[in-house]
């Protein structure tokens, strides 16, 4: 696995005074904002703060006093250090499971995970084999995600 996870981008400035706008890429905003780092470019950057708003994260980085400064970061993607993430045991980085086999309870491949995309409910697994299939991303029908094998095992239903 890559030393570092990406998390988001920066999509704007926001004020005045140097913060910016951040797309999160990673589970929400607020989890976002439990970083006291980030990375631009493999430069850290201290988060001085930073708040949710809507599903943007908006902070204020060390040396990013000015809307200049800000503004020539637009379009950046921003990188976390995987060792400040503490994932609970059985949780994923999506980007560390695309490309995994996915396969039914009875262990018949079903295709491969190739997106995974955010909604309302919850997210969604893109999973392309014989076709395409849409699986919700909660415990009902993502029964098991084994890293060691990069396999994922789904409950699939009717007309899924």
């Amino acid at each position: 696995m890559k030393e570092y996870v990406e998390a988001g981008r920066i999509v704007n400035t926001h004020g005045v005074t140097g913060e910016v706008k951040i797309e999160v890429w990673l589970d929400s905003p607020e989890y976002f904002r439990t970083f006291k780092r980030l990375y631009l470019g493999g430069t850290e950057k201290k988060i001085l703060s930073a708040r949710p708003h809507k599903s943007f994260l908006i902070a204020r980085l060390e040396g990013v006093d000015d809307l200049n400064t800000a503004m020539a970061l637009k379009g950046k993607t921003v990188e976390i250090l995987r060792a400040d993430a503490h994932l609970k045991k059985g949780e994923f980085f999506v980007q560390d499971i695309l490309g995994f086999t996915v396969v039914d309870e009875q262990g018949k491949e079903v295709g491969r995970l190739v997106d995974a995309e955010e909604t309302p409910a919850s997210m969604i697994y893109v999973v392309r084999g014989e076709r395409e299939h849409l699986i919700p991303a909660v415990k009902e029908f993502i029964l098991s995600i084994d890293a060691e094998r990069e396999q994922i095992r789904v409950h699939l239903i009717e007309g899924m």
